[in-house]
């Protein structure tokens, strides 16, 4: 996650602005925007809603919290994926090693097992 200062430094990058600019639409000095941008300072929280205007965010991006969001739902999707997979990968291995005749009852019924594990906590946190 990155810092607020990070966050206003890549914004104003991606506007094409100097800190001298971004500082003159904020009525605050360059300095001030130079110390925002190495987190030696914050802009001060009644500023906060003009910053995002002239950024172009909403308040919250700037403040990183929809980021936040959007992370742990990509962490969330991988996990869910990641139990599919295993579930599926010990289906197809039970079949494959089966048709080849290189699998016994006890070690099929394990991986199995394995792969109905995973779709039952994959289920369990779907709900």
């Amino acid at each position: 996650m990155k810092s607020i200062g990070k966050m206003i430094s890549s914004l104003r990058k991606e506007k094409g602005m100097t800190q001298s600019e971004l500082a003159e639409k904020m009525n605050v000095t360059d300095k001030a925007v130079s110390k925002w941008e190495r987190d030696l300072s914050c802009p001060d929280i009644n500023t906060i809603s003009k910053l995002a205007d002239v950024l172009e965010v909403s308040v919250d991006e700037l403040l990183q919290a929809k980021k936040k969001e959007y992370s742990d739902t990509k962490l969330k999707d991988l996990i869910n994926l990641i139990f599919k997979a295993i579930a599926v990968a010990m289906g197809v291995a039970v079949i494959v090693l089966n048709i080849l005749n290189k699998i016994d009852i006890k070690s099929s019924v394990i991986m199995l097992s394995i792969g109905i594990l995973c779709i039952g906590i994959y289920l369990l946190d779907e709900k």
